[in-house]
């Protein structure tokens, strides 16, 4: 091994011109839209799956009227929401968002959250609906028993143990949503991906960017998994 032609590689691709920088703040433009685009798929992931679950476990006793038929139209909506998005590819997506929609925007970072964050959405609501649907009829009853409405035994009794059920599955859905922001660069974001393909077409040189850049995602998602064990060792914990 020509361990001097790996250092002289190094130093072109990293230390040269300080270069290392790309991958820093590659890194950090991908942490952030990752992190902010979570919030919002989380959010808009549990209204649509508890429009979702609403209607699946409701809409057969409810009576015919305003309520039903709002309700009717808003699971159509969602339901068309979540076969476009887990349908169509989020690179297609994020260029749909950033050539189109808001084509007369320069704000790169806020498309990529808008388009990650309603695609991640999509899977969300998926994931909170099965927990929301694996909660035993009963809970419901207990709820109104004690006086909740329906809102309110959404809010304080089914809500709570859905999530807890599928937050192993939620933190995974992190996990991919942190790598699929790799594609980022489709829309001239300068995340972790574009910053090793700025650091290759400067030098010439493939290997060591991108390798840097896959081991950099290697070290994240382990770290995340780490957590995401710990997080679920409590939750088994706690059921005993």
């Amino acid at each position: 091994m020509n361990f001097s032609k790996i250092k002289s590689d190094f130093e072109l691709n990293f230390k040269a011109d300080n270069r290392w920088k790309y991958l820093t703040s590659g890194l950090s433009n991908t942490l952030k839209i990752t992190f902010f685009a979570v919030l919002l798929g989380v959010a808009l992931g549990v209204l649509v799956a508890i429009v979702r679950s609403s209607y699946d476990k409701n809409s057969s006793e409810m009576k015919n009227g305003l309520g039903k038929f709002f309700l009717s139209i808003a699971n159509a909506v969602c339901k068309i929401y979540l076969t476009v998005i887990r349908g169509t590819p989020v690179v297609v997506q994020l260029m749909i968002m950033y050539y189109i929609i808001f084509a007369s925007s320069r704000n790169s970072m806020l498309v990529a959250v808008l388009s990650f964050g309603i695609n991640s959405g999509a899977y969300v609501a998926e994931i909170i609906r099965s927990g929301i649907m694996s909660i035993d009829n009963g809970q419901f009853e207990a709820g109104r028993s004690l006086g909740l409405n329906y809102v309110q035994t959404m809010r304080y009794i089914i809500i709570p143990q859905a999530l807890k059920n599928v937050l192993p599955a939620l933190a995974n859905e992190f996990i991919v949503l942190l790598k699929e922001t790799s594609v980022a660069g489709y829309v001239t974001i300068r995340d972790l991906t574009m910053g090793g393909n700025i650091i290759r077409a400067a030098t010439y040189s493939p290997f060591m960017p991108l390798i840097a850049v896959a081991l950099i995602y290697l070290v994240i998602v382990m770290f995340f998994s780490w957590l995401i064990g710990i997080l679920e060792r409590r939750l088994r914990q706690s059921d005993h």
